[in-house]
């Protein structure tokens, strides 16, 4: 038996066509962008890296000079606030993002508080989302920017994000949005939102590993995070990572809405019908009907979510817990403390998540192991 990848929130498989594309760089086209003027080889590459710039940036509606590569997700996410903040620190110190954004632009933001800034921290609702009067309030005369999630990275949920950014227009402050999950399942078209900064990646859409971009709509500033030449419009320094690119405006290229999109969703409606039929005791986290369409996040009552993915391991069907074993500490998953302030529930979390190369068998034998697993825990919870 093969393992069943359930862990695509985290990172898909790359498709084997990124993975031809990557390789012809890497072993043809080599040479570094930047050398397209002392000879024919760099003037290949720069050719290619162009393109994937172009391909991502059509995918949104943008210009090709808006968008710039970055290493991944965390490294997009650190640019657009520590880069907007200290740009526009002369306009104002007050920086807002909520209390379930990923680690990357929190842990931004707790630095950013300790040189000065003024942040706040939204609560979310039931579902994982901000209220827009709790935004609205906390704006005031020395507000600069909101950062949130086009989509949860824990428990799927679509965040209303037209509304908030036509808040923040109405407001006089840039948004930034973190849509490293969603991008592409959720269209997006910045000619007509009005978004100042988008965080993208690859690696959740079947491309390679250590490639994202950020999306910087003309007129924002952005101070550049890390010394070097003068590389990606001077705001990222380092040689050109040709390979990941192109291999990125592949994956853009060849994402298709019904298998990426309709097909997951099936899956995971299957595999919940399923978990509910054979396990009495769970709930299905953050909001079920506005959700990506590939991510299933529930929580298996008076069992840990720990224990529950190293059976699932054992079994081998990889899953993830927002729990202790990912924080190396004893603390449930911020995410869901923040969602419903229950330490049990948070515990006991598992996102399941799928892509165009899971099967329904696959679904089938996983739901078929939960129930063995939350069996044979149950034995032993002292919760029960």
């Amino acid at each position: 038996m093969g393992y069943i990848y359930l862990d695509n929130i985290t990172v898909t498989k790359p498709h084997e066509e990124v993975v031809k594309t990557i390789t012809e760089y890497l072993t043809d086209k080599y040479a570094l962008a930047t050398s397209q003027f002392s000879h024919s080889m760099g003037l290949e590459s720069k050719e290619g890296y162009d393109n994937a710039r172009h391909i991502i940036a059509n995918s949104i509606g943008a210009d090709d000079e808006n968008i710039v590569f970055t290493s991944g997700s965390t490294e997009s996410n650190n640019l657009a606030v520590k880069g907007f903040a200290h740009a526009n620190k002369k306009r104002g110190n007050g920086l807002i993002t909520t209390a379930v954004s990923e680690r990357s632009v929190l842990n931004s933001m707790k630095t950013l508080e300790k040189e000065g800034f003024d942040v706040k921290i939204l609560p979310v609702d039931e579902n994982g989302r901000i209220k827009l009067t709790d935004l609205e309030n906390s704006i005031n005369d020395s507000t600069i920017l909101f950062s949130f999630e086009l989509a949860n990275h824990e428990v799927g949920t679509i965040e209303n994000y037209k509304e908030i950014v036509e808040l923040c227009n109405k407001k006089g402050i840039a948004v930034h949005m973190d849509a490293s999950l969603g991008y592409l399942h959720i269209p997006i078209d910045v000619k007509s939102l009005p978004v100042d900064l988008i965080t993208l990646t690859a690696k959740r859409i079947h491309g390679p590993l250590g490639i994202g971009a950020l999306f910087i709509r003309n007129g924002v500033k952005i101070k550049k995070q890390m010394d070097g030449g003068f590389n990606e419009m001077n705001l990222r320094a380092g040689s050109e990572p040709v390979a990941l690119a192109a291999g990125f405006g592949k994956a853009v290229e060849l994402f298709d809405r019904e298998k990426d999109v309709v097909y997951t969703g099936k899956l995971k409606d299957k595999l919940l019908n399923l978990l509910r039929e054979r396990i009495d005791d769970i709930s299905v986290n953050g909001d079920i009907e506005n959700s990506m369409s590939n991510v299933l996040n529930v929580t298996f009552h008076k069992v840990e979510g720990e224990s529950t993915a190293l059976y699932f391991d054992m079994e081998e069907i990889e899953v993830i817990t927002g729990s202790a074993c990912f924080s190396k500490s004893l603390e449930p998953s911020y995410v869901l403390m923040a969602i419903y302030n229950d330490h049990e529930r948070a515990h006991g979390s598992i996102t399941f998540s799928f892509s165009r190369y899971n099967t329904e068998d696959e679904i089938t034998k996983t739901a078929d192991a939960a129930k063995r697993i939350v069996d044979k825990l149950m034995e032993i919870s002292p919760l029960k």
